[in-house]
């Protein structure tokens, strides 16, 4: 996708060949910087404070931190000491666990000698494999937005949560990327962009990259969608996820659950865009198995904006004192879930419809 012009990729190895770079996520919409990732320490502090956020993202991080590792200390002990520490930086998003142990299965064979070239080439793959599988999801995806348009023959009005646009990828997004797919073909959309507290993903991010882009789009609090659904100003929802059950049921970031009531509710299709790897086929309900992050209370009591002296601050929203709560993610069952929208096409959310994409 581009900003202001050009063309970038949310990480990419540095001019040097040495490390990575990787647009600071924590910056954004005011500030646009990179940060350059030199060993597998940077990498795990990056996606720990979400300077890379996004399932996919995460886990192509944290298969570069292997790669970048393997450059310093390339011994099996080093290896499953690597993949131990990058583990841990996010506990959530299951793609993370993907691309490390994906990365370590790949180096376990491989002689030490020849582990930092091989580690840095596979991660470039994982990446590139990235853009590609969220391409696809945009070339499936369209066709539900085109049927949409067809039948009112107006705009079409989605509603998104969070970010998982391009931001949360390495190109192109999973629920932006039909998104992204129809609007460069012409079909016109406007887009409900959820502010996404406590982190406003959706206010800072959704909306900076669907600007960059072009996009129409409108940024809503989080408790408004149900308000438009009733009113018929909400066409489709389309999300992300971070982690997909067996059975369909699906994670993602706080406040999707409430969305997903409120379009069944009203009759508004409801999918989830999501890359295969996203799939933990070792859990059945997401409810009871999926272990939900939660973060600091100082994201729910402080807010951070642009102030009228150009200057970025950080103020306090609470009384002091007063505690917060700060789960990251919520489970919706996958009765509620309309389909799946992955790289080998749409599919229904249960066990069997699952299993045809394999």
């Amino acid at each position: 996708m581009k900003i202001n012009g050009t063309p970038y990729r949310t990480i990419w190895t540095a001019a040097d060949n040495e490390a990575v770079e990787i647009i600071d996520q924590t910056r954004l919409p005011h500030i646009f910087s990179t940060i350059r990732l030199e060993n597998m320490r940077d990498a795990e502090r990056a996606i720990r404070d979400m300077q890379v956020r996004g399932a996919p993202l995460i886990g192509v991080t944290g298969a570069y931190g292997v790669a970048l590792s393997m450059r310093h200390h390339a011994s099996n002990a080093a290896l499953n000491a690597t993949c131990d520490v990058l583990l841990a930086a996010r506990p959530t998003a299951v793609n993370l666990r993907w691309g490390i142990e994906r990365m370590r299965a790949f180096l376990a064979p491989i002689t030490v000698h020849e582990r930092a070239a091989a580690a840095w080439q596979e991660a470039r793959c994982i990446a590139d494999e990235d853009v590609e599988i969220n391409a696809s999801i945009g070339r499936h995806g369209i066709a539900l937005i085109r049927e949409l348009h067809q039948k009112k023959n107006s705009t079409v009005n989605i509603l998104t949560h969070c970010n998982a646009g391009w931001l949360a990828t390495v190109d192109w997004g999973t629920a932006l990327a039909p998104v992204y797919a129809a609007f460069d073909a012409g079909i016109p959309l406007h887009v409900w962009v959820d502010e996404t507290r406590p982190r406003n993903q959706g206010a800072n991010l959704t909306a900076w990259e669907l600007g960059q882009h072009g996009v129409p789009h409108t940024v809503i609090t989080d408790n408004t969608g149900g308000h438009l659904m009733q009113h018929n100003m909400v066409d489709m929802a389309i999300v992300g996820t971070d982690r997909v059950t067996a059975h369909g049921d699906v994670c993602n970031k706080i406040g999707t659950y409430l969305k997903a009531l409120a379009a069944y509710d009203n009759g508004v299709p409801f999918y989830v865009a999501m890359p295969t790897p996203t799939i933990d086929w070792t859990l059945q309900d997401g409810v009871k198995e999926i272990p939900i992050e939660e973060r600091a209370e100082e994201e729910v009591t402080h807010i951070s904006g642009l102030c009228n002296d150009g200057q970025v601050r950080t103020v306090q929203l609470t009384p002091a004192g007063s505690r917060a709560a700060n789960y990251g993610f919520d489970v919706t069952p996958a009765r509620l879930v309309t389909g799946l929208i992955t790289e080998h096409g749409v599919v229904a959310a249960n066990a069997g419809a699952i299993r045809t994409l394999y």
